[in-house]
This record gives C-alpha cells, structure tokens and sequence, in this order.
C-alpha cells in the first residue's frame, strides 16, 4: 500500500521532535489550545455525564446506538464525514468519523464505546463527581477517551487547524469483548494511516501506555461418567473432580519473568446435587507480552492435562487467541518522547507505562502502524463499580491530544 506520508519520513520526523524537545521547543504552552482545552473542561464534563447515564454494555443495542448518536451529531457539527459499519451479527454499529485537511499526514483515532457494565448500572450508580473525581459506569473506561477525542477536534477547528491529510476518528462498538467485524475494520482502517492515537484511559499516575499484553482463553473440557452420588458414587467418573484437578495444576503455566498469567475465571459442572457430573468445562484468562508465550501456553495445556486425577476421563484443552499483546518499539518510544515534550510545555510529565489489559491499540500496531495509547481521561479502578476518572486532568489531556494532532501532522 503506498502512503502519502511515509513511515520512514514519519520516524526521522519523529526523531527531529524528540530533538526538538530536548532543546527547549516545546518549552511554552500553545495559548490558544491552553485556553480552549481550560475553558472547555466543564463542558466536557457535561457531554461526559450524558455518556455516562446511558447504559451501553457490550452488545446492548439500544445504549450503543444511543451513545453513537449523540457522538455522530458532535462529530458532524465539527465537519465530520460519517460512515457506519455494522458489526454483525449483532444489530449495533461501529463509527468512522473522518476529517479531510490540506496536509500529508494520516492520523487515526480510536475509542470505544462499549463498557463491561450490565443493563441498569447507570440508574444504580449515575454519574456525580465527589472529592475532585467523576464517578459511573464507563466513566474513564472508555467514555472519558470519546469525550477527549471530540473536544481535541473541536480546539483543532477553532483554530482552523488543516495541516493534515486526513483525520479519522474510529469508534469501536465492541472492544471489550472483541468481535471480528471489528478486528478487520481496525486492521483495514490502520493500515491506510500513518500514526495511531488510542485514547483508552491514562493510568491513576498520569501516562501513556507504550506496551500491552495480548489475551487468549483457555478452555478444559471434561467427559467423565453419571452415577447416583449416594447410592453407587464408585461407578461414576467425577468430571468435576478432574476439572478442579487440572484448574490447579495449568493454574501454574504461568511465567512471571515473561509477564504471561493465566486464571480461570468460568467453572461449569452438573446441574443436579445428587448425580456425579458427566460433563464439566473451565476457562481461563490468559495474557501475555510476546506471541511466542501463546504458542507455549497451549502446548503445555495439552501436554500437563494428561496427568489426570481420575482414571477414565477424557480431557481436551484449547487456547482461542484474542487481541495479540503490543510491543514497546522505537516508533512508540519516539512518539512518547514527542508526547512528553508536548505535556511538559504545561509544566506536566507523563509516566511510561504498560498494561496487562489488552486493547484495540494492538490491533493498530500489528498492522505496523506507529501506535501510543492512554489518550484518554486520567482515572483508576477500571471494571469495577468504583471506576473513577480526574476531574483536573480533563483540560490537560484534552491539550496533550490536540497538540500531539498538530505535531504529527507536520
């Protein structure tokens, strides 16, 4: 695929900020963006609390199409270009916002808009800020990152800002759970573009994220034999017996030194107190930082599961590859480097970081698109009831992006 912007003309650009930065370029605040970013923050906040009291759980069609909406009418008033991509078989919609300027560079956005929350959380738990932080379902994870993306292009119109090709705004209806329509469209929609932003939340210590691990899941299927519990439990064969057995020894396929864990989070066996159960399934959360520790994982599933506790059951295992994990490359390295010289111009430093959860951003970068994530709102206790976002780091995340824009097409 030919690009308008090349890569290789992107890293050396890359490599001019970074030595921008080090000589004191970035060392004053753009006005106009400060200014904007401040003076928008309370109204971002009201767009945030809107998101927030709307339920929209992972395949919840009538909350993500009602979060769309409101996000599609923003974008449009910014002169946005909008296609839908249906994610089927579910009946909900995937969003691509696009943006034409006069420039070379090709810069994507990503967010989503699909939370881990359950029909009803947000009349349970409603948006309210108390003590200086934002609290609902979604709040940080990930709505605070559309929030960011919307006000970013609202501050790059107020100044009238085209320095760039083309700007794409993409928001995922389903990355919590991952679906293929999605993988294919990120893959596809990164290729053509020369840099990836992905504003899933900054970390509790204000950063951006530089590597992720990939998921998978893990699955142990059990076939034992039915007997009565009390009256012959001998001639059974307790499929969840063995199922216990295996979760503690592939409990231990883990390696700390590699960063790769593995937890089984989903039992299932028997439906019936007093029948030894015939059938029992496990699964577990498998993440890892290298490809390769995937390939481990399942041959040793296979390998360790022979060791059974219980003559005469049968055990299959099975490893389904998720998001694959994103490795800390000298692109990302660069492009933190630009970012840091871009928060410092507010007197803010960002930390490094790296995530044990995965995200769309390794989609992006598996494609080799030069991909930085945690470009959203500063928040803690993701997928939890007490997901939080800072109130304060809405102005200055919401000046890191539109700077970061505005360097990157240049």
């Amino acid at each position: 695929m030919t690009f308008s912007f090349p890569r290789s003309l992107l890293a050396a650009s890359l490599g001019l900020s970074l030595a921008f930065s080090a000589a004191g370029a970035f060392a004053e605040p753009h006005k106009q963006v400060l200014a904007d970013a401040e003076q928008y923050q309370p109204e971002a906040l009201k767009l945030l609390e809107r998101l927030v009291n709307i339920d929209s759980g992972s395949g919840y069609e009538p909350g993500l199409k009602h979060v769309s909406e409101i996000a599609i009418d923003e974008l449009k008033k910014l002169g946005a270009t909008i296609e839908l991509v249906p994610n089927t078989p579910e009946k909900t919609n995937h969003v691509l916002a696009t943006f034409k300027g006069t420039g070379k560079a090709k810069i994507l956005l990503m967010a989503h808009m699909d939370t881990v929350f359950k029909e009803g959380s947000a009349a349970e738990r409603p948006f309210h800020i108390k003590d200086g932080r934002a609290y609902g379902p979604g709040v940080m994870d990930d709505k605070g990152g559309i929030v960011a993306g919307i006000y970013a292009l609202k501050i790059l119109k107020n100044l009238d800002f085209k320095d760039y090709a083309q700007i794409t705004f993409l928001l995922d209806a389903s990355e919590e759970t991952g679906s293929d329509v999605a993988t294919d469209l990120i893959k596809k929609t990164a290729k053509a573009h020369d840099v990836t932003l992905n504003l899933e939340p900054g970390r509790p210590a204000d950063g951006l994220v530089v590597w992720r691990k990939g998921s998978a899941t893990a699955l142990v299927e059990v076939k034992g034999k039915a007997a009565h519990a009390g009256v012959a439990p001998e001639l059974g064969r307790n499929a969840a017996m063995e199922a216990a057995h295996q979760i503690l020894q592939l409990g231990k396929l883990g390696d700390e030194a590699k960063k790769t864990t593995i937890n089984f989070t989903v039992l299932q066996a028997g439906d019936r107190t007093n029948v030894i159960p015939d059938h029992a399934t496990a699964k577990a959360d498998v993440r890892a930082a290298v490809p390769e520790e995937f390939d481990r994982i399942e041959k040793d599933l296979a390998r360790v599961s022979q060791d059974k506790l219980i003559a005469e059951t049968e055990v299959t295992t099975s490893l389904k590859r998720g998001l694959p994990p994103m490795p800390q490359t000298a692109e990302s390295d660069r492009l933190m480097a630009m970012a840091q010289g871009i928060y410092g111009e507010i007197g803010r430093k960002l930390t490094e970081e790296g995530s044990g959860g995965a995200a769309d951003a390794s989609l992006s970068a598996g494609v080799g698109t030069p991909t930085l994530d945690g470009f959203g709102i500063v928040g803690g206790n993701i997928h939890t009831p007490e997901e939080y976002a800072e109130v304060a780091s809405v102005a200055p995340r919401i000046y890191l992006l539109s700077r970061m824009i505005m360097e990157l097409a240049k």
